[in-house]
């Protein structure tokens, strides 16, 4: 499954593989809920579920699909598809059935194969579980996505502006040193001093330790990808005699994504406390996030719209002060995922605007 510029072809044609998961998931849904509850009724609920769910991280992981598009672009070939085969098992298996396997187990302090047992023998303690973990999870996927975003516009190469006034000046600072890694670091220590103050009692002190050390390793994983990525390209130069994206880039996506997965994942337990139905829901849903990865790529949408990027980046940005606030209230994940897709709306109009009026001029090189 390599990219290749194929304009040609139809969305439709890019969503076959997605459409063919959404029959089978859904399908293995009302399967899974007839033989757990043996009524029709349950079948429904089951496979209401896991179509919504699947809405829920297509709304939640737009922005990843076109982040991965723009990185994905300059990848190599064999990269490209190791990142779409590979990279879909373990963002499916990986993401949505170890990862919260693996939360349970360092949390409850039980073996993998106990975990899976609770998971479908005791659902509620499993949920429970899951929920307690949610402020570390919370505090390093939203300081990595931070990065992500702020990396983005702290970038003094940068000469496509949406938000003129704004990204314009973000530039002007970009050539300081860490500035980036600085503003991150104060908006951890503020949020770990608002925690420790709290009433909450679920909060105070030790959830502020928590979260700060959660979010440094967060901090710590994205410098650490950005290093190993340029050692990657660079050996890969070395070897090659050109500078393409490789197991740096591939890691790096893989991380993303994981990021991305982290709210999901958390936010499918207030749908429902069955880890398997989760799995088929969220599955569905990142199925289309890779098709709509590779359309983006084979179609040169980055090019034709020059701020889709700018629209999912600023949501990526959103996101990560969602999910840092979400350690503080709980906010409903239809207002993430809507805000997301919202921005990125306003960004493909503004896209199309530009393009009326400046109807000769090149496509965007990102």
């Amino acid at each position: 499954m390599s990219v290749s510029p194929t304009a040609h072809k139809s969305t439709l044609s890019y969503l076959t593989w997605a459409i063919v998961a959404t029959v089978i998931g859904l399908g293995l849904g009302a399967w899974l809920g007839f033989t757990t509850e043996h009524t029709v009724g349950g079948a429904m609920k089951f496979f209401f579920i896991c179509a919504v769910l699947a809405v829920l991280e297509i709304s939640l992981s737009f922005d990843n699909a076109i982040v991965n598009a723009n990185k994905l672009k300059d990848m190599t070939p064999v990269w490209q598809h190791r990142f779409l085969t590979w990279g879909i098992v373990i963002a499916v298996f990986g993401m949505r059935i170890v990862f919260p396997l693996l939360i349970v187990v360092i949390a409850a302090k039980v073996g993998p194969w106990e975990a899976m047992v609770m998971a479908a023998s005791q659902p509620e303690r499993y949920a429970e579980i899951m929920q307690d973990a949610h402020l570390p999870i919370a505090a390093f996927g939203g300081t990595f996505l931070m990065m992500v975003a702020l990396s983005f516009f702290f970038d003094h190469e940068k000469d496509v502006h949406w938000v003129h006034w704004l990204e314009e000046k973000i530039s002007k600072y970009s050539s300081i040193k860490g500035i980036e890694i600085a503003l991150v670091l104060v908006i951890m220590l503020i949020f770990s001093r608002v925690i420790a103050a709290s009433d909450n009692p679920h909060l105070g002190p030790v959830a502020a330790n928590t979260f700060f050390h959660s979010a440094i390793w967060g901090l710590l994983t994205f410098l650490l990808v950005e290093v190993l990525g340029g050692f990657f390209d660079k050996s890969q130069e070395f070897t090659t005699g050109a500078a393409k994206g490789g197991l740096g880039a591939f890691l790096y996506l893989e991380v993303l994504d994981a990021s991305f997965s982290f709210d999901g994942v958390i936010g499918a337990f207030a749908l429902t406390q069955n880890l398997f139905v989760i799995a088929i829901g969220l599955g569905i849903g990142a199925m289309y996030v890779r098709s709509m990865t590779i359309m983006l790529v084979e179609k040169g949408t980055l090019a034709q719209y020059r701020f889709l990027e700018h629209g999912a980046f600023y949501a990526i940005l959103i996101l990560s002060v969602i999910m840092y606030v979400q350690t503080l209230y709980h906010i409903p994940e239809v207002i993430t995922g809507l805000g997301g897709a919202a921005l990125i709306g306003i960004a493909l109009w503004s896209s199309i605007r530009w393009n009326r009026a400046n109807p000769d001029a090149p496509p965007v090189e990102h």
